[in-house]
């Protein structure tokens, strides 16, 4: 694992992960790393007709998350110098278990596991989780077009499925520790305070130190 700071945020679409990376990262000075969404081509196809598109748009978040993380090592933290992202490259595993066929599947899997195998691992997670009313009321504020067409349904499904995969990880790496937030009564965007809480439970576990 790293010595140099590497803290991801993750959650389920309109959690809040970017607002809170970028919160984190300018209170640190850390270096963000933001994920690639609206670049995807495939996207707002997607999210139109999930099984029809799924494997194309899962390819290039993974293709393009792997490139990221291969800059981010050689650039920042092979240099020190501590990062913070607002996702973690398992996400992939979750969005692609649940929209793609089982055949892809399987070579999705072996595609992630040679492109993840070397790449570096966050010392922290910060895991947001919220209700499905929460979720929808922030994906309606934000007013991204593409987001309109998410069913609900699959929303709610996807949180369920980020509680699943967060319990894997913790116990496949128990030495990985996951601060896990409830975005439904903590609002670090429009309260002040609730972001001082966060940040505390940070300096805790940077002051513990990183493996």
């Amino acid at each position: 694992m790293n010595t140099t700071p590497f803290i991801t945020v993750e959650g389920p679409i309109g959690v809040g992960k970017t607002s809170l990376s970028k919160a984190i990262s300018e209170h640190y000075q850390y270096q963000l790393l933001r994920e690639i969404v609206d670049e995807n081509p495939f996207l707002g196809k997607f999210y139109e007709d999930i099984e029809e598109w799924s494997f194309q748009t899962e390819m290039f978040f993974l293709c393009n998350r792997y490139k990221q993380l291969e800059d981010i090592n050689e650039y920042y933290l092979s240099k020190q110098k501590p990062v913070v992202a607002d996702y973690h490259i398992f996400k992939n595993l979750i969005f692609a278990k649940r929209t793609l066929k089982e055949a892809q599947y399987e070579k999705y899997i072996q595609i992630y596991n040679i492109l993840t195998s070397d790449m570096p691992r966050s010392n922290f997670i910060v895991y947001l989780t919220a209700s499905l009313e929460t979720l929808l009321n922030r994906i309606a504020m934000r007013g991204r077009e593409i987001e309109k067409k998410i069913e609900p349904a699959y929303l709610e499904q996807l949180s369920a499925d980020y509680d699943l995969a967060m319990d894997q990880l913790e116990k496949k790496h128990p030495e990985t520790p996951i601060i896990r937030l409830d975005g439904d009564k903590l609002d670090f965007v429009r309260r002040p305070e609730d972001l001082t809480k966060i940040l505390a439970m940070l300096d805790t576990h940077l002051k513990k130190g990183v493996n």
